[in-house]
């Protein structure tokens, strides 16, 4: 028999049908859900360093290993004197629970700690602390030990990192009894209902239930079962919502070319398909003109690479924030002439000397252009928080910042973006020269550049050529800042 986990679950409540494959036909699973990342380990190994500081709370709770015979250890650790406890687990049925931290309360009743390395309490449809903790509850309940009271542990979103961190001041403790109740006679029919599904021996394996979610909340399974979809699906549609897919596939509209013309979309929806029809951008060269011909010269076009983690690495930093460890900025003046900039931390520390030398480079001149203003911006008013002393500096910038990105959002639609107004979507098909491509470096991403960074920093067991890789960190950087060049010069072509 199949058994579940509350991942499983939370998994089951999203895709019952991925979960099945992943149980039932585990290779297939894995052939569509991709490569387990180096990013995705570190988010795990952050949720352990948490889980050690959220132990510290208990110092005198018993450590229970989790072992293979780890239900049985815990029976017999509950029934001795021991007050707190470190990983229980508890079985039932075919569900299977470790809770986190575990206290036995004066009335033989206990009190589940669910830790968690957010900062707030997430009831998302992805992460839901609240489920997470009933199905918990329902393990325990039903394994013959009565839960009265269960709180989350999470990071404090105001803490701020000053010398030794201490577990009291970076965690926060918060009781959801209540809101797990209210949730519990649901999340008990729903476990019920999960485990009978995921032991079916067949399912219809020709479609899921994310065939009527957005891309971004498909499962990973999703190509499997619903193999037919193309790249012109209507999934592609930029911004569309859950509504207009319900509505669309209820009139056998999967293509984007099935869309009734008098449909109701926006003007962006509707140059997207426009475009696709005749196989060519669609733009608004009066309205790209006016909006380049405003900014100021000299141009900045300049890109952030930053290091967060749920335990905060450095004074003045808190979980989770921003802590930019390089730039990379392109200077154009009016003449045409391009001067590069670039900075990249040698060690963990704020980013003083960076913030000191683009200041001597640029002055309080010209326009700051970045791709995705929003999060340049966030992380000057976070430098702004941890090093006051250029806040002038960086006000200037968020002052005279412009988000290039927005001119795909509005004014030149191209099908071949597929909805998107990413820049690695928009380079390759306004500058499809190889050397503009980052599928030729080594570092191709934000993610990669900020798990290789903080390796290099952290891990004394960093086995990667250390030269090697801050020169493929400034390389992928640079193309960052240069692409926005490259971008704005074909704008201006445009006739």
């Amino acid at each position: 028999m199949n058994h579940l986990t509350k991942t499983d679950f939370i998994q089951y409540l999203n895709c019952p049908e991925s979960l099945w494959l992943l149980k039932n036909k585990k290779e297939e699973y894995n052939k569509h859900k991709g490569e387990f990342s180096e990013f995705q380990q570190k988010i795990i190994d952050e949720g352990y360093q948490v889980e050690e500081y959220a132990e510290k709370l208990f110092p005198e709770a018993i450590n229970i290993p989790t072992a293979n015979t780890s239900v049985e250890e815990t029976k017999e650790k509950l029934s001795g004197s021991g007050v707190s406890f470190l990983q229980p687990s508890f079985s039932y049925s075919s569900c299977f629970a470790r809770i986190d931290i575990l206290e036995k309360l004066d009335d033989n009743t206990y009190h589940i700690y669910e830790v968690k390395s957010s900062t707030s309490i997430k009831t998302g449809k992805t992460q839901n602390h609240i489920i997470d903790a009933s199905f918990q509850k329902y393990v325990m309940d039903n394994a013959g030990y009565s839960v009265s009271k269960i709180s989350l542990i999470y990071l404090d979103k105001e803490y701020r990192k000053n010398g030794e961190i201490i577990a009291s001041d970076l965690l926060k403790v918060e009781e959801i009894t209540d809101r797990v109740n209210e949730i519990y006679p649901e999340t008990r029919n729903n476990i019920k209902q999960a485990i009978s599904f995921i032991n079916l021996e067949s399912i219809d394996e020709n479609i899921c239930s994310c065939y009527t979610n957005t891309q971004s909340n498909h499962c990973d399974s999703f190509s499997y079962f619903n193999d037919k979809i193309t790249d012109s699906s209507i999934y592609k549609l930029a911004s569309i919502r859950r509504n207009k897919i319900e509505d669309l596939i209820s009139m056998d509209c999967i293509s984007l070319l099935d869309i009734p013309v008098d449909y109701k979309l926006s003007s962006r929806q509707v140059s997207q398909i426009e475009s696709l029809r005749i196989n060519q951008p669609i733009y608004n060269k009066g309205n790209i003109k006016k909006t380049l011909s405003a900014l100021q010269f000299p141009l900045h076009f300049f890109d952030y690479e930053t290091y967060a983690s749920a335990i905060p690495k450095v004074d003045g930093i808190g979980p989770h924030k921003h802590l930019v460890f390089q730039v990379s900025m392109h200077t154009m003046y009016e003449d045409g002439s391009i001067e590069h900039f670039e900075w990249l931390g040698k060690k963990m520390e704020l980013p003083t000397e960076m913030l000191e030398k683009m200041q001597d480079k640029t002055g309080y001149n010209g326009t700051f252009i970045s791709w995705n203003s929003p999060f340049e911006n966030l992380c000057n008013k976070q430098m702004i928080e941890s090093i006051p002393n250029h806040a002038d500096y960086l006000n200037y910038i968020n002052s005279n910042m412009f988000d290039l990105m927005i001119i795909f959002k509005e004014d030149y639609i191209d099908y071949r973006f597929q909805g998107s107004s990413s820049i690695k979507k928009v380079l390759p098909i306004l500058c499809p020269e190889p050397e503009l491509s980052y599928k030729n470096l080594a570092i191709q991403d934000g993610s990669m550049a900020m798990d290789n960074w903080g390796k290099m920093m952290l891990d004394t067991n960093f086995n990667k050529d250390i030269n090697k890789t801050r020169k493929d960190l400034l390389k992928y950087c640079r193309l960052d800042s240069l692409a926005m060049v490259e971008i704005y010069k074909k704008l201006k072509l445009i006739e």
